[in-house]
């Protein structure tokens, strides 16, 4: 009841809906290509989807993946060129990414034909969720989240409205509009559907007041916006290492808080675990240990207690000093292997614990390391295709700068 029925009341969405924007140029123009609209729930695609139908004159049909077919766009082209739709269709296809192939592929014949246009939308990224043949035949629009700041005026007019349609005065003490903004999770849907809930739980009579604890216990556990199945899932985890790779520990902290939030332990301690390895690596080899006993710790507490030991093994990680060398070494090596680049293993190096290995010549000119001074010995390691080749680089940090420094010397004694 409360949706925006004009491109003045969508809230956000300014870089495709500003004055500018491509998305309004074309609305304004009367023009609807098939597109793809691409974001989180409630951030404006359905309304847009309709003041876009409004705007050309053309019937708006409302389906979702999860319960319709092509069965159902067939029976809407049935109905083109009657009375029904005189100036074509639009349909509106919501969750896209529940079509299988097959069920999108189909889809081509309708969006290629001139009397209709499909707007698809889906909360997944769209050049993974979709097939190619439909991406190519749609212009894409992501519809990002919502700021509190955007929201706020999309809750004044939901109060507005509401008492306007309910025929009531409503106030609202001091907080609440805001307080809703933020506690959405960037979700206009949330928002609306908040105001919509103090005023169906409100005494009844001639004026309404919407107290400050009644918002808070209408908006709980909104404010975050987190899908294990979903984009978001994997976008904080990214945050969440790159955080820590690149040595901010609140911005790490913030990231864990919201994996944590949304009870999804076993992620949190999996990422740190690589990023352990992957970007502190070398640089303080004693991290691996001790963020594996946090995490050994933080599966055995739960929840919520094990955020206390993951916080610190994240603060110890984004605090300490990085190295990637340790991953570059075995990149460049898997590279090689998948290449075919590989070679015979020197026969020094082969098994020689056999009967008939010697006569093989196996074994026989090793050098046991152990029995040298500093338990290094000149020798080759590599098969001879790739002798020579270098995985490894020394890191610029004090402690593979150290092991360098200690190699340097003995590497260069003459025995």
């Amino acid at each position: 009841m409360i949706r925006p029925a004009a491109l003045e009341d969508v809230v956000g969405q300014s870089h495709i809906l500003g004055k500018n924007g491509l998305l309004r140029r074309l609305i304004e123009n009367g023009k609807a290509p098939n597109m793809i609209f691409y974001g989180p729930s409630g951030t404006g695609k359905t309304t847009v989807a309709g003041i876009i139908a409004a705007s050309t004159n053309r019937a708006l049909y409302r389906l979702n993946a999860t319960q319709s077919g092509i069965s159902d766009i067939k029976e809407i082209i049935d109905q083109l060129d009657t009375m029904l739709t005189p100036n074509g269709a639009l349909i509106y296809l919501d969750e896209i990414q529940y079509f299988n192939k097959k069920q999108q592929q189909s889809l081509l014949e309708f969006m290629e034909n001139g009397k209709i246009t499909l707007i698809a939308s889906t909360t997944e990224n769209p050049y993974f969720a979709i097939f190619n043949a439909v991406l190519s035949r749609s212009t894409v629009f992501e519809f990002k989240p919502l700021t509190a700041a955007e929201i706020l005026p999309a809750v004044d007019r939901a109060i507005r409205l509401a008492g306007e349609l309910e025929q009531v005065e409503i106030v609202c003490e001091g907080g609440v509009a805001e307080h809703i903004a933020a506690a959405c999770g960037g979700d206009a849907r949330k928002a609306v559907s908040a105001v919509e809930l103090l005023l169906d739980s409100a005494p009844a009579g001639e004026r309404v007041l919407f107290a400050l604890e009644d918002a808070k216990s209408a908006t709980q556990r909104s404010a975050m916006r987190y899908d294990r199945d979903g984009d978001s899932h994997y976008d904080v985890l990214s945050a969440f290492q790159k955080s820590i790779r690149g040595s901010d520990p609140d911005a790490a902290v913030h990231y864990l808080a919201r994996l944590l939030s949304g009870g999804d332990l076993l992620s949190a301690c999996r990422r740190l675990l690589v990023t352990a390895a992957e970007d502190v690596g070398l640089a303080y080899p004693m991290a691996m240990p001790i963020v594996k006993a946090c995490v050994d710790a933080a599966l055995q507490i739960g929840l919520p207690e094990a955020m206390i030991p993951m916080a610190e093994a994240v603060i110890l990680c984004a605090t300490a000093p990085k190295s990637n060398s340790g991953v570059n070494a075995i990149g460049a090596a898997m590279g090689d292997i998948q290449n075919g680049i590989t070679g015979d293993i020197p026969a020094h190096l082969k098994d020689s614990h056999y009967q008939g290995a010697a006569k093989m010549g196996r074994g026989l000119t090793y050098k046991y390391a152990h029995s040298f001074p500093s338990h290094y010995v000149e020798q080759q390691y590599l098969p001879d295709e790739i002798k020579g080749k270098k995985y490894y680089e020394f890191g610029d940090n004090k402690t593979e700068q150290t092991a360098k420094a200690y190699w340097d010397v003995i590497k260069s004694r003459k025995d």
